[in-house]
């Protein structure tokens, strides 16, 4: 098998010309690379003419400093290497861009605020697998220009210029930012100009999600009855239908603006709304009341009516489930993890931002009031949310790498879905194994590897 990482090293000027590089005489035998003659030297989006000197009984790549810093790399680093005959360039890499939403650059030991631990752990995959990576902002993108203002960490996080990178993940959590221009214009040009790839390219809502799922016959089963809301007929039809409905945020997260409707016993209906606080309940003698009472909301947010659902809960606190969804090494979906929420004391969601609490399924699934197939739960999960995922990717012209996929049991056994998630949370509170660096982690750099074919 040809030996494909390789160790960099940077040396000064005087022991080796900026336009070449020192390579051990195994690497230049196993993938026929000329040394008679130039080649070019790919890292990213750079390019340069190089001469490769053979070394005997040397097991890594010699660079000039002066190129090492053009190409963001520190004194030393294990990348990928691969060479093709046919247009007689030497590729490193692969280059990894993590597109995020802001930086602090007066705090040199949390730069990027909550997903600082994440981005480490980024780093230190990287060097495992024999990658790269570093992490820019909108701000970062120079226009004309094909580099980058991006953060690499050797020994201390360091502000440098990168050239445009093999992958982009873009782990941008606004809307906002990742409908600017310059972004919408970065992610164009470094796809079509650059072959470069980028994955979870951007935000899906909810109706979005729900309707292009709902046309696939595998699918139908996990989707509960669900429509734009457009007008009091509708949501009158939805409530003569089922005892509670949803009314959801087409846009929201973390459980924000969920609203939920039941009818009361006297003929009247109950609101439930979702607050940083807790729930705030309100009593309405009809449902023509309670429409015009959120009919100002609807001008400026867009709801997604969904049918309610009798969910499993633990001790009268709701209980729903979180599936990490990725690609692997080979391109195919997997389940990376799953895990229940259950809400908090005082509300109907079971976010953490909430005041949710994470467990295992099996032990939600233990204490909950599932009355049948609790053996078949965890698996009927996976199912789903592998099913789903790749029914997102089938669906919706977009590319996503990951997904966060909410699902939820009834007291039947029966799985449903909730919402998918394009930006799963990368804060700090994330729940951290006992490993130094997630599978989760892993699993985005090897498919990012898989991607650029290194």
């Amino acid at each position: 098998m040809l030996k494909s990482k390789v160790a960099v090293h940077a040396v000064s000027f005087g022991l080796l010309p900026d336009d070449a590089i020192m390579l051990g005489e195994s690497y230049l035998k196993q993938w026929k690379i000329p040394t008679a003659q130039p080649i070019t030297l790919r890292l990213g989006a750079y390019r340069q003419p190089i001469k490769v000197v053979s070394v005997a009984r040397y097991d890594g790549m010699r660079i000039n400093q002066s190129l090492a810093r053009r190409i963001g790399l520190s004194s030393s680093a294990t990348l990928r290497l691969h060479y093709s005959e046919k247009t007689s360039t030497l590729s490193l890499g692969p280059i990894i861009g993590v597109l995020i939403s802001r930086d602090y650059p007066n705090l040199p030991d949390r730069p990027f605020g909550s997903i600082t631990m994440f981005c480490k752990e980024l780093v230190d995959g990287c060097a495992n697998e024999g990658a790269h990576v570093f992490f820019f902002t909108p701000n970062g993108i120079t226009e004309d220009s094909e580099t980058v203002e991006g953060w690499v960490f050797n020994n201390a996080w360091k502000r440098i210029s990168m050239p445009y990178p093999d992958i982009v993940n873009n782990r941008l959590t606004s809307r906002k930012l990742e409908n600017k221009p310059n972004v919408q214009q970065f992610l164009k040009e470094i796809k079509m100009r650059h072959s470069a790839h980028v994955f979870n390219e951007k935000f899906l809502d909810k109706h979005e999600v729900f309707d292009a799922l709902k046309s696939d016959h595998k699918l139908i089963r996990y989707l509960p009855e669900s429509h734009l809301l457009r007008n009091y007929t509708m949501l009158k039809a939805m409530c003569s239908k089922y005892d509670s409905v949803f009314l959801k945020p087409v846009r929201g997260s973390l459980g924000k603006g969920i609203i939920k409707i039941t009818r009361t016993d006297n003929g009247g209906y109950q609101a439930m709304f979702t607050t940083t606080a807790g729930t705030r309940k309100q009593q309405f003698a009809s449902l023509v009341k309670l429409f015009s009472s959120i009919n100002v909301k609807m001008k400026t947010v867009r709801y997604q009516v969904q049918q309610g659902l009798t969910l499993i809960d633990i001790a009268k606190r709701p209980v729903d489930f979180r599936a990490l969804v990725q690609k692997n090494a080979s391109g195919k979906w997997t389940v990376t993890s799953i895990v229940a929420r259950t809400a908090g004391g005082a509300h109907f969601v079971s976010n953490l931002a909430r005041g949710g609490t994470l467990s295992t399924v099996k032990e939600a699934i233990g204490k909950s009031n599932l009355l049948a197939a609790r053996q078949e739960a965890p698996e009927r999960l996976q199912r789903a949310a592998l099913e789903i995922a790749e029914g997102i990717d089938q669906h919706i012209p977009a590319h996503f790498g990951e997904l966060g996929i909410d699902l939820a049991v009834d007291t039947s056994g029966r799985v449903w879905l909730l919402e998918v998630n394009s930006k799963p949370s990368k804060n700090d509170n994330t729940p951290l194994t006992e490993l130094k660096i997630r599978p989760s982690v892993l699993r985005m750099i090897q498919y990012s590897r898989y991607l650029s074919g290194f």
